[in-house]
């Protein structure tokens, strides 16, 4: 009996060690890009082409960075995604809300039709032509709410947040709170409201990626001024030749050395945010998810 459970204990800090060098492997896979990236951004371009910058700078320099913060197109295509980030994330979850909260009541009338109405539209859609004269048409163009209104409820989100109310938020909760005297617009915001805090962190998270990745609707509908920071990066990213009014004066390969220096920089310049982000929400993040998705 005692060699079995000596075994046993054998076996399992075996599979402590396996699993604990695959996630290491695995964090490694996932992280090094970035961290090359990282890298490259305070190196010499010519060293990283070169081969030179593995696990460390190579001709330390902050010159990309510094024309990435001192280039206005650049600042203001940060600034725009910013702003863009805040006030879509604040209108999507406002909305995923209004949505979700009317239908986890069971009873509302029509709830079922309205369920699949909802579902629909993720799977059928006008397509970009008729969205492009919709918008165009309601006056949006080169309007940031044109980034916003045409998909202003997220229906995955939406699905996943009804769940949420259905399954952890308990209903004797509501109905003690109606025979109170309260109306559903007191039961929202004083319980449904502080109770799914966590479901709330789930959806910044994902609005907040949406909106601050989003480069094709910027696209379509906006003005160069108004470019989002990645649409700015992708015009970076894609060519050398949009950098050529910055540093007119360099010579061609002092150019070239500080368009390359300005793609990395610009990368991690656009990375930050989220990064810097999710660690404070990412503890509600795991509760809010597998509570909000995983039930029902």
């Amino acid at each position: 009996m005692e060699t079995k459970t000596r075994s046993h204990g054998l076996s399992d800090k075996v599979s402590d060690i396996i699993l604990v060098s695959l996630c290491v492997l695995i964090l490694i896979i996932v992280a090094y890009p970035l961290y090359y990236v990282l890298v490259a951004s305070v190196s010499d371009p010519y060293e990283v082409y070169g081969g030179k910058t593995f696990l460390l700078p190579s001709k330390f320099t902050l010159e990309g960075y510094a024309a990435v913060f001192a280039n206005q197109n650049l600042f203001r295509g940060f600034g725009n995604s910013v702003l863009y980030t805040v006030v879509g994330t604040l209108f999507s979850v406002v909305m995923i809300y209004i949505v979700a909260f009317p239908l986890s009541r069971k009873n509302l009338p029509g709830r079922k039709a309205i369920s699949i109405f909802f579902i629909i539209t993720m799977y059928f859609g006008g397509g970009l032509i008729p969205t492009y004269l919709v918008v165009r048409d309601t006056g949006l163009l080169e309007n940031m709410w044109a980034l916003f209104l045409p998909g202003g409820v997220a229906v995955g989100n939406v699905i996943i947040v009804r769940n949420f109310f259905e399954h952890n938020i308990p209903s004797e909760l509501m109905e003690a709170a109606a025979i109170d005297g309260a109306d559903d617009f007191t039961t929202f915001f004083r319980i449904v409201v502080p109770l799914s805090r966590p479901i709330m962190a789930v959806m910044v998270v994902f609005s907040m990626v949406a909106f601050w990745n989003d480069w094709f609707t910027a696209l379509i509908y906006l003005n160069k001024t108004q470019y989002p920071f990645p649409l700015v990066l992708r015009g970076i990213l894609i060519t050398t030749e949009a950098m050529k009014d910055m540093w007119s004066g360099m010579s061609y390969a002092d150019a070239n050395r500080m368009a390359e220096l300005v793609k990395f920089a610009a990368m991690i310049v656009a990375a930050v945010p989220m990064l810097v982000i999710y660690p404070f929400v990412q503890k509600y993040f795991e509760q809010g998810f597998m509570t909000g998705a995983v039930k029902g």
